[in-house]
């Protein structure tokens, strides 16, 4: 589509004609010698006088070429643009970080596989249920914190989801430490969310038990969570009733996602259970993608002033052309009338 940047300057049109129309043309006046014989004198030097004061010559060309140009030289200052087809691009709306517990008790062989019927330990049952969630979410940007004894980041903030998967796969029971450390995973995620531009942050936090080696109290990573409006649910899918570091405290996991806005659920045993878990996060969370459109645009105010120039220079090349084809035959009149 073609437009001009600043079509008003072809109010500048008519200029050269309201200056010819109201603004009186520019005359002077010279001292002369009035002289009775000067016809005489002409006649005998053989040449021929000259009109009465000085005239600009104008020729066809130059009647048409002079608005012309005129119109060349506004038509540049409007600024022609072609303003090509919508370009979207398509930005993250929500960034996404998943904290999987690697403590000792994740070994736990407490699950059933539906299509073996074999047992498997908790971390295996977590994998396959957390990749199909990933798979589904295309628009979030996705990291991964693993926590045991400290945490540590896994997968950084990404739309890569492929090499998110990757690294899931790479996780390890212990690899972390055979403990508990909820509250520093919480942290962790804060400051590695700190600087995200989009417009909703959440954490899906999973552990099997309850908060033995954190150096922040989880309650108080929660508070910090909130004030940096990152929204945490929570994921239990250890055993309430045992005792030591296998228990799993859902009561301080559910006061976590009070805090910060999110939900608290509970999986044991089942990977179907944990799966159904995923989905439910899935329609609290529907995926959001903000959408940035523009047009762009190419300038060819250039073609103008070229246009332009190319016929100034054609005609003063003519005219050259034309002036040196005639410099001899006007030799040979002057020679001609000095001689008689």
């Amino acid at each position: 589509m073609w437009k001009f940047d600043f079509p008003w300057m072809f109010l500048l049109l008519p200029v050269p004609l309201l200056v010819w129309w109201f603004v009186p043309a520019w005359r002077t006046t010279t001292s002369a010698i009035r002289m009775p014989f000067f016809h005489e004198m002409a006649q005998a030097a053989g040449e021929e006088p000259a009109p009465g004061g000085v005239r600009l010559r104008r020729n066809i060309l130059q009647r048409l070429m002079t608005p012309l140009l005129w119109a060349l030289v506004v038509t540049a200052a409007a600024k022609p643009v072609f303003v090509e087809p919508p370009v979207t691009h398509d930005e993250p709306a929500r960034d996404l970080m998943l904290a999987i517990d690697l403590s000792q008790s994740m070994s736990t062989r407490d699950f059933i596989d539906p299509a073996t019927g074999e047992r498997m330990d908790r971390l295996t049952a977590v994998k396959g249920v957390v990749k199909d969630f990933v798979a589904k979410r295309k628009g979030d940007r996705i990291g991964v914190v693993v926590f045991g004894e400290a945490a540590y980041p896994q997968a950084p903030l990404t739309l890569d989801h492929d090499s998110v998967l990757l690294l899931l796969d790479q996780m390890q029971i212990g690899m972390a430490g055979p403990r508990t450390a909820i509250g520093d995973a919480i942290g962790l995620t804060v400051k590695l969310m700190d600087k995200s531009q989009a417009q909703e942050k959440v954490l899906i936090l999973l552990t099997d038990g309850n908060d033995t080696s954190s150096a922040i109290p989880p309650e108080r990573a929660a508070d910090i969570a909130k004030n940096h409006k990152l929204v945490i649910h929570t994921i239990g899918i250890g055993d309430p009733s045992a005792t030591g570091e296998d228990k799993v405290d859902l009561d301080a996991l559910k006061q976590i996602s009070t805090i910060t806005g999110g939900e608290s659920f509970h999986a044991l045993g089942n990977p179907q259970e944990l799966a159904d878990v995923y989905t439910t996060l899935d329609k609290m969370t529907p995926e959001k993608v903000t959408r940035e459109t523009y047009r762009p645009q190419r300038d060819f105010f250039w073609i103008p002033l070229a246009l332009g120039l190319l016929i100034l220079t054609l005609y003063h090349s003519l005219a050259l052309l034309i002036a040196v084809l005639r410099a001899p035959g006007q030799e040979q009149v002057k020679g001609a009338a000095h001689g008689n």
